[in-house]
């Protein structure tokens, strides 16, 4: 159902190297939102997962954008 209700766009920028090297603001956006996008689903995944939170993931990158 549509309720025409504006949403919001985060881009979070996560590390890439060590799993603690991401700031407390985006582990706090991380928490907050539904769904994260994703260009490479098993890193962000383990991220996650390291980081307790839990939340639906797509995968978005040059071959399904729309």
């Amino acid at each position: 159902m549509i309720t025409g209700k504006a949403g919001k766009l985060y881009i979070v920028a996560t590390p890439i190297g060590h799993r603690e090297d991401i700031t407390l603001r985006a582990l706090r956006v991380l928490r907050e939102v539904d769904v994260v996008a994703a260009e490479d689903t098993r890193h962000t995944r383990a991220l996650l997962a390291h980081h307790g939170i839990r939340r639906t993931l797509v995968s978005l990158h040059e071959h399904n954008e729309v």
